[in-house]
């Protein structure tokens, strides 16, 4: 071991939930919920790691579609949607530099508001 404080319950189970959503592994999801719930976190604290789970793992085959119909060259890839549109991490192609500050930058929001980052 080592002197180093460990990180609460609750953060570790938020953790594992939001790779849990975003890996697609759906029974370890929601083993955390459950969790969650016993260590007594809000449900609109649960809620919210859920949404910016699901916004990063959608984000993500967004733009695993978006190149590989670009390199493809699909019909689809001539259309701008999801994170191509400019979504939480910028456009598909080509990727922005990170943010040399924790405001703006690469960070965007869900549909609903909440901040990514």
């Amino acid at each position: 071991m080592t002197d180093k404080p460990n990180l609460h319950p609750s953060i570790v189970s938020m953790v594992s939930l939001g790779a849990s959503i975003a890996a697609n592994h759906p029974s370890m999801g929601l083993c955390q919920v459950s969790k969650l719930r016993e260590l007594g976190i809000p449900e609109h604290q649960i809620d919210t790691v859920i949404e910016v789970a699901r916004h990063i793992r959608d984000e993500a085959g967004d733009k695993l579609d978006a190149a590989f119909d670009a390199e493809a060259g699909t019909p689809a890839a001539e259309a701008t949607t999801g994170s191509e549109a400019g979504g939480c991490c910028g456009p598909a192609e080509p990727e922005p530099e990170p943010a040399a500050d924790s405001e703006g930058g690469c960070c965007g929001t869900t549909a609903s508001g909440q901040s990514c980052c």
